[in-house]
């Protein structure tokens, strides 16, 4: 079969450095160096992508993707103008809002809430919050029924069918007036469990009783709706914001949430390159092994130019020699990067486990796991950075081989 003169020559280098010791651990540990790092970094990325996914599907899913609120007075005929932002392009639905403020009441416990009066038939079109809940039904959101985080009903010792205690700030009252608060009886319909900061803070109110506190009659304050690409939700909101005919507050998912998407990326972002700087320092022990490759092959290159080799033949034998090292290290680094990454969440739950610790908790995080996603396109970007960083690592000293003089190294052999 046909090979290629630099081919055969740098395999067969490659092959007689299996039998030198000290030359042997230090091509190994560039192939094991590129490997781990090709291997952390797909890790780290599919990690980050599995992050991006849930705070997609998860967080989003109760968190308005936009919203508009009212900036005087509150916006009136909101069925009709729901029906017009169903219309709207890249618009799946909308529904209305009334937002307050006030504190829950158990016996001698107090929690303070953010409260959304919603309409249950509306709220389960724009939110996921069926999904979460964990006891009673967001359907029941009706009367002087709520429904509340699990962190509240743990904080105030309730549960669904018990009766609590709502407070609420009078409209238009202040701090010079010390006005009494709207107190209401209420009985818990049903417990969400979202987790992280979320649970400890919102809960639901039915529409009307929410308008009736407010002494706004039929209107709302605002105005939610989910969108069919978030990424692209503050654009959408602005388009939307400025045809309507009402002055309103433009709001989007990336104003109140978006740190964590920034975390994420910000994250990926100083991972990548730390990886990357760690596939570099291996690559470059490269640079070492073709070094001592060069000076114990002197003998050999001169007489191979004293032959007839041309400078590029014996440049690209020594490049062939040490990009061997990383592509060995990056297709095993690839492939082991791939499978767990596939079943990182699994791997992390096992060693939770046996190690009998949680790396996340639900009581901050939205999630109490490490999600994965992988992606094809982070393997090979990966894969490709760290071929690339090895054939760099090959060029100066296999460029140092093919200006070696013949008549210098074999005049001393002499």
């Amino acid at each position: 079969m046909y090979q290629p003169l630099s081919a055969f020559i740098g395999l067969r280098y490659v092959r007689s450095k299996q039998n030198k010791g000290f030359a042997s651990f230090i091509s190994a540990s560039s192939t094991i160096g590129i490997g781990l790092g090709v291997m952390v970094l797909i890790l780290v990325l599919s990690a980050m992508n599995g992050f991006e996914r849930e705070l997609t599907k998860r967080l989003l899913s109760i968190f308005p993707h936009g919203e508009f609120i009212a900036v005087a007075e509150p916006i009136d005929n909101w069925q009709q103008r729901v029906s017009l932002l169903n219309q709207q392009p890249n618009v799946t639905q909308a529904a209305p809002l009334v937002k307050l403020g006030g504190l829950l009441q158990k016996g001698e416990r107090l929690k303070a809430l953010e409260l959304r009066a919603v309409l249950p038939e509306y709220e389960t079109k724009v939110s996921s919050i069926e999904q979460f809940i964990s006891a009673g039904s967001f359907a029941d959101l009706s009367g002087n029924n709520m429904v509340i985080g699990k962190g509240i009903a743990n904080k105030l010792q309730v549960s669904v069918g018990d009766s609590v205690q709502l407070l609420l700030p009078r409209p238009g009252s202040d701090n010079a007036h010390f006005a009494s608060p709207i107190k209401r009886n209420m009985t818990i319909a049903a417990i969400f469990d979202f987790g992280g900061s979320i649970d400890e803070t919102l809960a639901y109110i039915p529409l009307p009783m929410g308008q009736e506190i407010a002494a706004i009659g039929d209107k709302v304050h605002g105005l939610r709706i989910a969108v069919d690409d978030v990424f692209a939700a503050p654009q959408i909101v602005r388009d939307i914001g400025m045809q309507l005919d009402i002055y309103v507050y433009m709001d989007d998912w990336t104003r109140s949430q978006g740190h964590v998407f920034n975390d994420i990326q910000l994250v990926r972002t100083v991972m990548f390159v730390v990886m990357l700087l760690v596939i570099a320092v291996a690559s470059f022990n490269i640079v070492s092994s073709l070094f001592m490759a060069v000076n114990d092959k002197k003998s050999d290159i001169a007489i191979l130019k004293t032959m007839g080799a041309k400078p590029r033949t014996l440049m690209l034998s020594f490049v062939f020699q040490g990009l061997t090292n990383g592509v060995l290290g990056a297709l095993i680094g690839g492939l082991l990067g791939a499978y767990l990454a596939n079943n990182l969440t699994e791997i992390v739950l096992t060693i939770e486990q046996a190690l009998n610790v949680k790396f996340l908790s639900g009581d901050i995080y939205f999630i109490d796991f490490i999600p994965t996603e992988l992606h094809s396109q982070d393997v090979i970007v990966t894969v490709i950075a760290a071929l690339i960083l090895s054939l760099i690592a090959t060029l100066y000293p296999a460029w140092r081989a093919s200006k070696i003089d013949p008549a210098q190294v074999l005049g001393q052999g002499g």
